[in-house]
């Protein structure tokens, strides 16, 4: 699971890049490139797993995150920065919503609602303007040699492009298996899921006006949307212990950090949920995808659990903790023993039993 770092100059992205990650970003001289990086998944009930089973190794799921360049004029007419965008699965579009008169906003103005359209709207006239290219391609082709394929492509492009011209990202269009086999090489940005991330001031951490005002906006184009204060952000990093960054989040009333609440959103734009596997040894957070089932979580753990799958056997992690250990659950009775068909569900805790 990658995500993209994306926006306009000067907003903060560079800044919440380096929270997410706890990596200092140097640039280097020459062109401006992706910067790649990772973050551990902040998930409230990993760290109440570890706490009550005390292991001697703790292992977090991970998001890739990658850093992309400035949506500058110059990048944008090039086209550079599409084929760096191209390579994600998320977006995350850093949109910029505190006011600093001594950093310069290349639009004069903070006005979010305004730069979030704009890079909407470089996002659909690069689809469009690759569409209209290959279509072009299509109809060339299919005059000299008539192919059922090709014309079923066209077909295809031509309802993406018409879909386009609407103003509406191409993620509001389903596709069917065989439709998706067609496309799923091009590079069609708003085909990606994208969260919007608004970078406030300090005075308007809480404050849920801009989410309000941006609400429909996110329903009709399904995007899912946040604020975070990068720059606080970056001040409770710098903390040393967990237990000041917690007094810190409290007296500014941030119930969750922004990498928290942006793996939440990752997790739900991808269709991916958590589930876990605990013991003294090691306790470890899993992802899979939504609706699968049992054998399907096993293999994403190893290869052979999901070859050899007999059964799994399941906590519920809020009975889990609701009871205070393993023995008092299975004393209640709430060890569940499932089969093939089992629909792994956010927050299981699994112990897959298996014969290779």
């Amino acid at each position: 699971m990658k995500v993209g770092i994306i926006g306009l100059p000067q907003t903060g992205k560079k800044t919440l890049f380096q929270v997410l990650t706890g990596s200092e970003v140097q640039e280097a001289g020459g062109p401006p490139k992706p910067i790649p990086g990772t973050a551990d998944i902040v998930d409230q009930r990993f760290d109440r797993l570890v706490a009550l089973y005390q292991p001697k190794k703790e292992t977090r799921a991970r998001i890739d995150l990658v850093l992309l360049p400035k949506m500058e004029q110059e990048a944008i007419a090039k086209g550079d920065i599409f084929r760096d965008i191209s390579d994600v699965d998320v977006l995350c579009h850093v949109v910029r919503a505190f006011a600093d008169e001594s950093i310069y906003h290349a639009a004069g103005s903070v006005d979010p609602l305004r730069d979030m359209e704009a890079v909407n709207g470089e996002l659909l006239l690069h689809d469009q303007v690759f569409l209209e290219k290959r279509i072009e391609r299509l109809e060339a082709g299919l005059k000299k040699i008539k192919d059922e394929r090709q014309s079923k492509e066209l077909d295809l492009l031509r309802r993406m492009q018409s879909h386009l011209e609407g103003e509406q990202p191409l993620r509001l269009m389903e596709l069917s298996g065989e439709e998706e086999l067609y496309v799923r090489s091009y590079p069609l940005i708003t085909r990606k899921e994208m969260i919007l991330a608004f970078n406030v001031d300090e005075d308007h951490l809480g404050d849920v006006a801009l989410l309000d005002q941006v609400r429909d906006l996110c329903a009709t184009g399904k995007m899912e949307a946040m604020t975070v204060c990068a720059k606080v952000e970056a001040e409770i990093a710098l903390l040393d212990t967990e237990e000041e960054r917690q007094e810190f989040r409290g007296d500014l009333g941030i119930e969750e950090p922004a990498l928290e609440v942006l793996a939440a959103l990752c997790l739900k734009a991808l269709g991916r949920i958590s589930f876990f596997t605990v013991g003294k040894d090691e306790v470890r957070q899993w992802l899979v995808r939504v609706n699968a089932p049992a054998p399907v979580a096993a293999g994403v753990i190893h290869t052979d659990l999901q070859k050899g799958f007999i059964r799994a056997e399941v906590m519920r992690y809020d009975e889990l903790i609701a009871h205070g250990s393993e023995a008092e659950l299975k004393k209640a009775g709430k060890l569940y023993v499932q089969g093939k068909d089992y629909i792994v569900a956010d927050g299981d805790i699994l112990n897959i039993r298996f014969n290779v």
